[in-house]
């Protein structure tokens, strides 16, 4: 099994760039290297319906945070062979948003701890999606996430921000959602991270010399 890295934040984060920016560090290390991202939008019919709903083309389901968890935490479960394939393949799976996005987000939204453990038991547990060895919090500042997701709009007439991207309050709220799991360690070990890719890099490579080392 190789290793699995998932980057986490709100949106506008900068996940995508610091993915991006991390497969390159680790190829140009010598690892073999897969990326997937979640929400898995035209792959599987869950992310496609979280899409319409939140772009309110799928009557009132965005007003359950539930509802909305359950489709992300399907849309995961439909990725599983996948993920797992890719963690076999590679020495370093980097996913672009995962499980706790879905917790993060859905506290955010309920202001319930209880759905954070839902989360975990329902995709770590009855879906058996693999738990990542490091999650990545990539603390952008609410106030420039915004920005860039106004930004990235402007420039492309194809990235419409949703009805979670449009919240500002909730960004906020899920802003601290990811720094408590994150300060808890909530399913495995976190990472804080910047902009750079370097670090974050050479932290995955310590990581798997330990593991390799004997009694590491």
């Amino acid at each position: 099994m190789g290793y699995i890295v998932a980057i986490e934040g709100i949106d506008g984060a900068g996940k995508n760039t610091l993915s991006r920016a991390l497969e390159k560090e680790l190829a140009d290390a010598g690892l073999a290297v897969a990326k997937l991202g979640f929400p898995a939008y035209g792959r599987t019919p869950f992310a496609d319906f979280a899409d319409d709903a939140l772009h309110g083309r799928l009557g009132d389901v965005a007003e359950s945070a539930w509802a909305m968890a359950l489709l992300f935490a399907l849309d995961r479960r439909d990725m599983r062979d996948e993920v797992i394939a890719a963690t076999e393949g590679a020495d370093v799976l980097v996913l672009d948003r995962y499980v706790a996005s879905n917790a993060a987000y859905s506290w955010g939204r309920t202001g319930d701890r209880a759905v954070v453990e839902w989360v975990r038991d329902q995709e770590f547990g009855r879906h058996g999606m693999p738990v990542p060895d490091l999650q990545v919090h990539l603390g952008t500042g609410v106030a420039e996430a915004a920005r860039r997701a106004k930004n990235r709009e402007a420039a492309d007439e194809s990235r419409t921000r949703d009805a979670y991207e449009r919240d500002g309050g909730l960004q906020d709220r899920v802003a601290r959602a990811y720094s408590d799991l994150a300060a808890e360690s909530w399913a495995s070990p976190w990472h804080v991270a910047g902009d750079s890719a370097g670090g974050l890099a050479e932290r995955v490579i310590a990581d798997l010399e330990r593991s390799i080392r004997p009694g590491g």
